[in-house]
């Protein structure tokens, strides 16, 4: 069962196409949001499906994006409870698996253990790992 509890969304407006329940970082303008496409993307929250009623938002559409809290999301592949996750480049949430001395920028935390296509849970925390060398 995926857990859904956001403590904090705000709306912003889609600076191009956003999936519902995806990492997304900032776009080039204030209050402007885009999806997350890879693991260096600085992600600062998941988009919400309500609001788009489950569909794509396009450019300059509200979308409500979840900025703290457990919230659903799509994963991009195999992730177990507890992994720290990225984007992959469809803003879906994989496990961080950084090379040795590379940095990635981290969503959250999953909640629940999942596979490519399933709607789990992240716990979203953001913040960077760096593979070991």
């Amino acid at each position: 069962m995926t857990q859904h509890n956001p403590l904090l969304t705000l709306a912003y407006n889609a600076g191009g196409t956003v999936k519902p329940n995806r990492f997304v970082k900032f776009g080039s303008a204030n209050r402007t949001i885009v999806q997350a496409a890879a693991a260096t993307d600085a992600i600062f929250g998941v988009s919400d499906g309500v609001t788009t009623g489950y569909l794509n938002a396009s450019t300059g559409m509200t979308v409500d994006v979840h900025v703290t809290g457990p919230v659903r999301i799509v994963y991009g592949g195999t992730v177990t409870r507890g992994d720290l996750l990225v984007s992959d480049s469809d803003g879906r949430a994989i496990t961080a698996a950084p090379a040795a001395g590379v940095n990635n920028r981290t969503g959250g935390v999953a909640l629940v253990s999942g596979v490519v296509g399933d709607v789990g849970s992240v716990l979203i925390n953001p913040g960077h790992v760096q593979g070991a060398t």
